[in-house]
């Protein structure tokens, strides 16, 4: 397993386990449960991004697609950061979220599209790298 670890701000890679405003990223391919779950075993939670500053680094840090931290599993349409706050701005890829056979609630981050228009739905069951926020 391969985890790489930088700090929101200065992207300082680091060998163990950072504070609070660290962001790292697993090779594992998870779920999107099972990726929250690693990232709450490892003191985080899946990444929020909520400016275009962080979504410009979280994609240009990543060559893999990641799970972030939205959803609307609990209630369509009606997304929302693991947090629990609203999404306010999204970087969706265009014709997303599209909810394709009802069943995508979840969200990924897709960094070989362009940086601000990378975000796509797809079921939580698929597997995806899992990229935490401390």
């Amino acid at each position: 397993m391969l985890i790489f670890m930088f700090h929101v701000h200065s992207f300082i890679k680091c060998i163990l386990l950072c504070g609070s405003g660290w962001l790292f990223m697993s090779s594992e391919l998870k779920s999107w449960s099972d990726s929250r779950q690693y990232c709450r075993d490892h003191g985080a939670d899946l990444v929020i991004i909520n400016t275009e500053e962080k979504q410009r680094h979280i994609s240009s840090f990543t060559k893999e697609r990641v799970w972030i931290g939205l959803s609307d599993r609990e209630n369509e349409a009606n997304m929302k950061w693991v947090d629990n706050s609203p999404l306010k701005q999204g970087f969706w890829l265009k014709g997303e979220p599209n909810d394709q056979n009802g069943n995508e609630d979840c969200i990924e981050l897709m960094p070989s599209n362009p940086v601000l228009n990378n975000w796509n739905d797809l079921p939580c069951s698929a597997k995806r790298n899992v990229f935490c926020e401390k």
